[in-house]
């Protein structure tokens, strides 16, 4: 149980790379809530990771999608 743990408090304190930057600027505000310190932007994500498993395959399936739609239409 303490290793469980202590691997949910090293995610949720660590820096993560910011998606508006590029620096490893964004923190945790709050469950779920992320802020980038250099932009003041903030983000909605996993509670304890910026990203988590499933958002991170959802968005790796809608770009291969895009990407498959957009190659259609060039053949076309």
């Amino acid at each position: 149980m303490r290793k469980v743990v202590k691997k949910f408090e090293i995610s949720q304190h660590a820096t993560y790379v910011s998606p508006f930057c590029g620096k490893n600027s964004v923190r945790r505000v709050a469950g779920g809530i992320w802020k980038c310190k250099r932009t003041n932007k903030k983000i909605a994500g996993g509670c304890y990771q910026l990203a988590t498993t499933a958002a991170v395959t959802a968005k790796a399936t809608i770009m291969r999608l895009k990407r498959v739609r957009d190659e259609a239409k060039l053949e076309n």
